[in-house]
């Protein structure tokens, strides 16, 4: 089930995965770009068994999680993925959308706000 109003995935460039685990992450996107989101979950799952310090991996199944309709969990996620993103400013500001996102939908708006300005560099 896909929810409104998430806003648009851009698109990032996967850094240098295991050959397993960018096989299953390009497998993902194929799955979200089609609407399997219960298979791009399972597919990104795999991949962070195999790279479980891959920022890119984590923002992807953010991204996965909130067109699902699971908020808080794309939220918790897109947190991780920042913890772990170091010097990738296109993965931390998309990270930031999601939990900006994340926040909106919960009620937050003071939060949404700031987790959108600091997605714009604010």
């Amino acid at each position: 089930m896909q929810v409104a109003a998430v806003p648009p995935a851009p698109a990032l460039a996967a850094p240098g995965l295991p050959p397993a685990a960018d096989a299953l992450a390009r497998q993902a996107e194929q799955q979200r770009q089609s609407g399997d989101y219960a298979g791009a979950a399972a597919s990104l799952e795999r991949s962070l068994r195999i790279a479980p310090r891959e920022a890119y991996l984590w923002n992807r199944l953010a991204r996965v999680r909130l067109e699902q309709g699971q908020a808080g969990q794309a939220g918790n996620l897109a947190s991780r993925s920042n913890d772990l993103a170091g010097d990738t400013p296109l993965i931390k500001k998309d990270n930031w959308r999601v939990i900006a996102e994340s926040k909106r939908r919960s009620g937050d708006i003071a939060g949404a706000t700031e987790a959108e300005q600091r997605a714009s560099g604010n």
